[in-house]
């Protein structure tokens, strides 16, 4: 099979693009995304690629070799030693097991909440989806709901 080919339709494949949240994908050259109705016009084939891992400027604190940030298949980022190494064959690693989970950075903002009155917080996902939340809304992973006030707003 033609990589540079649409399987779908036999097109060019366009350019690679970068979403928002660092995803990468090629769709067939005959197909766009249209931002006002959510919806592809024209060929829907799109070629998801993989993260590729980028190395930082940070050391390994077990180890001292460069740390690189690293996407999961779930959109969760975390930094990881670079002398980790997976091999899916043995289902066995080898190398430093350091990594970090990327947490969301938030900032105390001096506005209130117009659901319930409690102060607003600015937040930016691990994926850079920034919104303004109520500083009281969490979620409980024992029992997988939201808790406290679920105001959210989107920023763009």
């Amino acid at each position: 099979m033609d990589e540079t080919k649409c399987p779908k339709c036999g097109a060019p494949l366009g350019e690679v693009v970068t979403t928002k949240s660092g995803k990468r994908l090629q769709r067939c050259s005959t197909g766009s995304w249209n931002q006002e109705t959510h919806q592809t016009e024209g060929c829907d084939f799109v070629k998801w690629l993989p993260f590729e891992p980028e190395t930082i400027d940070e050391k390994c604190p077990k180890c001292g070799a460069p740390l690189v940030m690293m996407m999961t298949r779930f959109n969760k980022k975390m930094k990881k030693c670079s002398t980790s190494k997976w091999d899916p064959k043995t289902k066995t690693a080898s190398g430093c097991d350091y990594f970090e989970w990327v947490k969301p950075v938030v900032e105390q903002l001096d506005e209130e909440c117009p659901k319930c009155g409690a102060k607003l917080v600015k937040m930016e996902t691990a994926t850079g989806k920034k919104m303004k939340k109520c500083s009281t809304g969490g979620w409980d992973k024992v029992n997988r709901i939201a808790t406290g006030c679920d105001y959210i707003e989107w920023l763009k």
